[in-house]
């Protein structure tokens, strides 16, 4: 156990004596709340569950005290309750129904994320729509909030296909020996 120290020493009666003791118990940081990378995928599912309900309260409530949404439809970033929930009220008339399909995470200290590409069936109309999502969730009030979420269309819907990356081809390197060797036999030959 660690704690905390205080002596005050006085010289009395020929020797060194303790006036004053106070010790007490380090205050801990924070724990951090265990999660693993199932489970953060499985974040996902809460808010997808709370789109279903097509109530807008239960989709906000998802969110942490100080979320900023930058949602998919709208130039306009949600940096509070009011907001988030403002944009949800249009957003679910559309019963979106979200799907991952490529997700990548990253787990902290009291914090976790996942960003990837998702795809949402607007069960209003059966229209599919893929994007890219990021989501930042918080330990918050003791369950796990979003803290911040991006969502954007694809760029290929409006650019067009991307060029595939380029990737570099594995260059075989004989070693110098090897290389004299076969130098040496070629002049033998």
């Amino acid at each position: 156990v660690k704690g905390r120290y205080t002596f005050i020493y006085v010289f009395e009666d020929g020797e060194w004596k303790i006036s004053q003791h106070h010790s007490s118990v380090m205050p801990e940081g924070t724990k951090p709340q265990a999660i693993t990378e199932g489970e953060v995928k499985d974040l996902f599912q809460l808010w997808n569950s709370a789109l279903a309900t097509e109530d807008p309260d239960a989709v906000a409530k998802r969110y942490a005290s100080k979320a900023v949404l930058l949602p998919t439809v709208s130039d306009v970033p949600r940096t509070d309750y009011d907001l988030i929930k403002d944009y949800f009220v249009s957003f679910l008339q559309k019963k979106p129904q979200g799907e991952i399909l490529e997700s990548n995470v990253t787990i902290g200290h009291n914090w976790c994320q996942d960003v990837g590409i998702y795809e949402f069936t607007m069960g209003t109309t059966g229209d599919k729509v893929k994007g890219r999502y990021s989501f930042v969730y918080v330990w918050e009030d003791d369950q796990w909030k979003i803290s911040h979420h991006h969502s954007s269309v694809m760029p290929e819907a409006i650019l067009g296909p991307a060029p595939k990356p380029v990737t570099t081809k594995k260059v075989e390197v004989k070693a110098p020996a090897v290389v004299a060797a076969e130098e040496e036999d070629t002049v033998l030959a």
